[in-house]
């Protein structure tokens, strides 16, 4: 691996813009090359906004550039599978946006070509949302602080239903796939904590099933949920209980309850970084306030992690492709369940 570490990024969304290309600028002996958006001009006010000195026409020709040793795809999942297939064949590591892929099946070709090149460092941008409390909520867990895990309750709310908001891409199958709303992410945070799910039984509700499309203009059909309730088994024989809302005005959360037989734990999401954890044991009056203190917190460090990897002084956590796999089967479990109206088993493929 040379000195500097030069990096191509195919899709300048949100996320990337706020987090990947300035912190990977930050890192000593990274440097960001080049960059491939939807357009050409979209890619050159990237280009000039960040100091990227080349722009790339095609997402193709930059995987392709002998002068770049690792991909940072930004793009909605619809494109993470091929570029990533591309990119890996081309001798690129790679830092894929979540959710991983559109759905199950592509999750598990990026793991198999990723387990064919194990020189090379593969990730995925992991779901934030309980970072600054799961060193914590798996410390008390291991403690037994709660006894036996009985169930959880997961609630993700987020309002009432809109039903004049145009189409997002996350409503749009041909964009995100088996994904829904921030199911994926959640999902994927409890799973640090618990493990992944064994069988999930899935109920699910579009409440608008025709929206506009911004940029085209025309009356699209909306197949991506509005509305998830799910019973999932766990492996020590627990049930979950777990929901995800867009229709559900003053619905509590988000917030997920862990009830053990001794106890209970409740993580409560107040706002973007607001995380609050409470908890309970037998005997107690209530549940009081449990502190955080700083050695069982967690902070982003994707960026540091990828290249870390890359010059071999740490491995992937989080996340990995093994583990995006799983939170994959669990969507499209969902999406299954839902569909046909029957239990669905995990994992999908032995």
């Amino acid at each position: 691996m040379p000195d500097t570490i030069r990096i191509g990024v195919v899709g300048a969304g949100a996320n990337t813009r706020l987090h990947h290309i300035p912190k990977l600028k930050k890192i000593d002996g990274v440097e960001i090359v080049s960059v491939a958006n939807r357009s050409r001009a979209s890619s050159q006010r990237v280009a000039q906004e960040f100091g990227i000195p080349r722009v790339h026409d095609n997402w193709q020709d930059l995987v392709n550039d002998p002068g770049i040793d690792a991909v940072v795809i930004g793009t909605w999942p619809y494109m993470h599978c091929p570029i990533t297939l591309a990119a890996l064949a081309s001798g690129k590591h790679v830092l894929t946006e979540a959710r991983i892929a559109m759905n199950a099946s592509e999750a598990r070709q990026m793991l198999v070509a990723s387990r064919a090149r194990p020189n090379l460092v593969t990730q995925v941008v992991p779901g934030p949302t309980t970072f600054g409390a799961d060193p914590m909520v798996m410390h008390l867990l291991t403690d037994g602080y709660i006894g036996e895990l009985q169930s959880i309750d997961l609630r993700v709310p987020s309002g009432f239903l809109n039903r004049d908001a145009p189409m997002h891409w996350r409503m749009d199958r041909d964009y995100s796939g088996v994904n829904i709303m921030s199911m994926g992410i959640w999902y994927e945070c409890i799973s640090r904590w618990v493990g992944p799910a064994t069988a999930v039984m899935a109920r699910t509700r579009v409440g608008v099933p025709y929206r506009v499309d911004k940029e085209s203009g025309e009356r699209r059909a909306i197949a991506v949920p509005d509305h998830v309730e799910v019973l999932a088994d766990l492996a020590n024989g627990a049930i979950a209980r777990l929901h995800w809302s867009s229709v559900a005005g003053f619905m509590p959360g988000p917030e997920v309850s862990l009830y053990g037989a001794e106890g209970t734990l409740r993580l409560e999401q107040r706002g973007r970084d607001n995380l609050v954890l409470s908890g309970g044991r037998r005997g107690d009056k209530e549940m009081a306030p449990i502190e955080i203190p700083a050695d069982k917190t967690y902070r982003w460090r994707v960026e540091e992690e990828f290249i870390g990897a890359i010059r071999g002084q740490e491995h992937v956590r989080r996340t990995s492709f093994v583990d995006a796999v799983k939170y994959m089967d669990f969507t499209e479990a969902v999406h299954i369940s839902s569909r046909e109206g029957r239990r669905v088993y995990l994992p999908l493929e032995g």
